[in-house]
């Protein structure tokens, strides 16, 4: 079960726990969700917001391997090349009517932002760690020169086969 972004928030030295309470009072009487209640009501910023929204979704969603996940061709093709490594994403399959997505936590935002305004379909998230995303991007995207280091220096970590430095 995920923490309550409010609980997040204050974990995370942004609210205090007073003004997560005045924020759910309001939310009571407005129905505004809590982020945009923070933001209006005490400055909190939309990346500390987005920061806990993305740990939240990470707490409750599936972590896949993708290298050892089926990974449907056309839903591949959905996306180009330097928008899977740019945006740190990788269709894998339709699950249903909905668009399985794999990104990285650290990444999830950036990859929400992107996938909702240029992705032809209903997605949803699964979280890889960087080593293995970038092991299946070079596989599924390959670029001419991409080497196992330059993937490292890209922020992925260690590819699989090598030791960590």
């Amino acid at each position: 079960m995920s923490l309550p972004i409010g609980h997040l928030l204050v974990h995370m030295g942004v609210l205090s726990d007073q003004q997560r309470v005045f924020i759910l009072q309001e939310q009571e009487i407005s129905g505004r969700p809590f982020g945009e209640l923070a933001e209006a009501m005490f400055g909190v910023s939309q990346k500390a917001i987005e920061s806990a929204w993305a740990e939240q979704y990470a707490s409750t969603t599936k972590w896949v391997d993708p290298t050892l996940e089926i990974i449907d061709p056309a839903a591949l093709a959905l996306i180009s090349r330097r928008q899977a490594w740019q945006f740190r994403v990788m269709p894998m399959r339709y699950d249903g009517s909905e668009l399985m997505i794999c990104t990285t936590r650290h990444h999830l935002v950036r990859a929400l932002n992107f996938c909702t305004r240029h992705v032809p379909a209903t997605c949803f998230f699964v979280l890889a760690e960087p080593e293995t995303l970038g092991e299946s991007l070079m596989r599924h995207y390959a670029i001419d020169g991409m080497s196992r280091e330059m993937v490292r220096e890209l922020g992925f970590g260690p590819v699989s086969g090598e030791l960590a430095a």
